[in-house]
């Protein structure tokens, strides 16, 4: 049977998981961050494929922001997961994470930020299904939910540049009312 919808939305957020990983690749590549960028990566702990250790989980059992700065170790991305290791007060602790379980990427040198929609059922992660069902209520205490689907967001003004915010588009302005 053919598809009588195109997935646009999942479309976008594949495409931007794939800028996503394209980033953490390269700095896997060099080993460093460029010029004064850095990430908070918001994710959902209870992931299929999402490893960290027991501690880590019964602090943060439904989701976490970690922070890729300063100081992170043996970054390795792969197309479907980047593992790094970090510390945790005062603890090494290494995790493997899918990109399918990030909720949100936000790199504060240049105001980039990425939304993404998670379903909430484990069969039907990005890649993984047609129709998936989709958190709608605030996961992240880092960043506003923005009402929905992947978006990039211009938060504030860039560094130097003398513009002012972009506005934020979602992508449910485009969509076709019923």
């Amino acid at each position: 049977m053919t598809e009588s919808r195109i997935h646009y939305e999942m479309l976008v957020q594949d495409a931007l998981r794939n800028v996503i990983r394209k980033v953490l690749a390269n700095v896997a590549d060099t080993g460093t961050l460029p010029g004064e960028h850095h990430f908070f990566i918001t994710f959902l702990t209870n992931v299929p494929g999402v490893q960290i250790g027991p501690n880590l989980m019964e602090r943060y059992p439904k989701q976490m922001t970690i922070v890729v700065q300063h100081q992170f170790w043996d970054l390795y991305v792969r197309n479907d997961h980047f593992r790094i290791t970090l510390s945790f007060d005062d603890t090494l602790e290494r995790l493997l994470v899918p990109f399918s379980a990030i909720r949100v990427f936000y790199d504060p040198a240049v105001s980039f930020e990425a939304v993404f929609d998670i379903p909430t059922s484990s069969n039907s992660y990005p890649n993984q299904g047609d129709n998936p069902t989709v958190l709608n209520n605030k996961t992240s205490q880092l960043m506003p939910e923005f009402g929905g689907h992947a978006q990039i967001l211009e938060t504030s003004q860039r560094k130097g540049s003398g513009q002012p915010p972009a506005d934020v588009v979602s992508l449910d302005t485009f969509r076709k009312k019923r």
